[in-house]
């Protein structure tokens, strides 16, 4: 290939001009992000690197996602944050909800005169408001999303009718190992939109998922009249022309404030449960002029069913001529297979492994309701097997205003250890509320075999020391709890192998 002076181009250099023809509009070819391993900033510096941004990071402690970071040749340092740790020619710095206005990088960039924007604002830039398919909720959004971008997939059918769509997601998809995929620049662009901060209130979305409105975040938004505020106005940012798809006890001051169509599940969507099979179902979905075939889920869970539902009906409403009007869908496309390819994201009843008849399983529950429907789920997928459970509480103030919630939820296990509460955005959630004392003197109350087990290193221990064989262990939170993944098998394979040991 010749440029204007008749030179021939490299192949290296035609990447770099074809990526810099990439850029997202609106934002420098050089940014930084701060707390760049947090679910959000790991994904969409995915989709700036992919764009031909020249993207950096900063994070306080090494994890996963940073090493996926370094993997795509991004820059990413590991330490306490210092102002020299702020790139020289960098011309944008994005930061996370957990990062305060008083970091030092932070501080620097404002000096130099730089701009600082939070992730939610990074995001409404990542988001083209006419592609922009955005799932709200409590809870499920995360696996919602990833269905929706499953559903997307499946509608395109098997020979990629149409253009890809693209996701930017909080949690990694098991099958795809990724929690973002850039897609083509006229597909679908499925985003998980978080409450917290207000952060969905940047997006405008085509359409939209409300999964369940739910009190939490309540250290930010003081009362669930506000929270519902918050989701009204979220719902009435979606696109006129677009579809909106609520959950079925989604407030209904919520769903009047949109103006768009409104489709409902237990109103213009009926699902049909046709069976289960330990935990796993079986589902027929109705809307307005269509229907779905059975559709066989790969994760486990009765909420799942509700969450497919809800990515199945969106999948299709906006592909229909005048989004969310009575019509069949393309014949050709099979949203309901695209389902049937997903398994799961990571954390969220993650399998860890087998370890003498110990089954080990991990979910990102942190909320009462989401510890509730983890052990149901768990109690359908390995019935009859005495439930113990790993918990690390995250946030005191989440701790103490659903104290008596989280003890309810935890009371149908077998045995719990709570680890100290991982205090996330530490910075406006202190020590002064509830810990995880107080969730093990409820469930003692509760005649619930509790103990408390400290630091995170001590509760694994006490936790693995008293685990039967033949059982199951769940290891629940949504702080750094994933990180006693290893430690914990291998110390299970090593009880293992010295009791086959001592019996031989």
């Amino acid at each position: 290939m010749n440029d204007d002076h008749g030179f021939e181009q490299t192949s290296a250099e035609q990447a770099s001009s074809e990526k810099a023809c990439n850029l997202l509009p609106g934002l420098p070819t050089r940014i930084h992000l701060l707390g760049i391993g947090g679910a959000g900033l790991s994904a969409a510096a995915r989709i700036l690197e992919a764009r031909g941004h020249e993207v950096s990071g900063h994070d306080r402690e090494a994890s996963v996602a940073l090493a996926r970071m370094t993997e795509l040749g991004i820059s990413v340092r590991i330490s306490d944050s210092a102002a020299e740790d702020l790139p020289s020619d960098a011309a944008l710095v994005v930061h996370s909800a957990a990062i305060a206005r008083t970091d030092p990088q932070i501080l620097r960039a404002l000096e130099r005169g730089l701009p600082v924007i939070k992730y939610a604002e990074l995001l409404a830039r990542l988001a083209p408001p006419q592609r922009t398919l955005a799932v709200a909720g409590t809870h499920g959004k995360t696996t919602s999303a990833w269905m929706l971008w499953f559903a997307l997939e499946g509608v395109r059918g098997d020979d990629g009718r149409g253009p890809a769509p693209g996701s930017l997601i909080g949690g990694t998809s098991r099958d795809l190992g990724v929690n973002a995929i850039p897609g083509d620049s006229d597909g679908w662009f499925a985003v998980e939109a978080c409450e917290y901060d207000r952060s969905f209130l940047k997006l405008s979305p085509f359409g939209a998922i409300v999964t369940n409105v739910e009190g939490d975040h309540l250290d930010y938004y003081g009362s669930e009249a506000a929270i519902e505020e918050a989701f009204a106005r979220f719902c009435s940012r979606v696109d006129s022309r677009g579809l909106l798809v609520l959950g079925r006890d989604v407030p209904e001051c919520v769903e009047h404030a949109s103006s768009c169509t409104v489709w409902r599940l237990g109103r213009e969507l009926e699902v049909d449960l046709l069976g289960e099979r330990k935990g796993y179902f079986r589902f027929r979905l109705r809307g307005p002029g269509w229907s779905i075939p059975e559709v066989a889920l790969e994760v486990p869970g009765e909420f799942n069913v509700d969450n497919a539902a809800l990515a199945l009906a969106l999948s299709i409403g906006v592909g229909m001529p005048g989004a969310g009007l009575p019509a069949k869908p393309d014949p050709l496309s099979d949203p309901g297979r695209g389902i049937e390819m997903f398994t799961g994201v990571g954390r969220r009843f993650e399998y860890w492994g087998d370890e003498e008849d110990i089954v080990v399983v991990h979910d990102y529950a942190h909320h009462p309701t989401e510890v509730r429907v983890t052990l149901e789920t768990a109690r359908r997928t390995m019935p009859g097997v005495p439930l113990h459970v790993l918990f690390q509480p995250h946030q005191h103030s989440r701790t103490a205003r659903f104290l008596d919630e989280f003890c309810e939820s935890l009371r149908s296990a077998d045995r719990v250890v709570v680890a100290d509460v991982f205090g996330a955005r530490s910075h406006i959630d202190g020590e002064r509320f509830a810990g995880a004392e107080a969730i093990v003197a409820g469930l003692r109350a509760r005649l619930v075999d509790a103990e408390y087990g400290g630091d995170l290193a001590s509760s694994t221990q006490i936790f693995e020391s008293g685990l039967p064989s033949s059982c199951a262990a769940l290891v629940l939170g949504a702080g750094d709890i994933d990180n006693v993944r290893d430690e914990l098998l291998d110390n299970l394979a090593l009880r293992g192998a010295g009791e086959r040991k001592s019996i031989q």
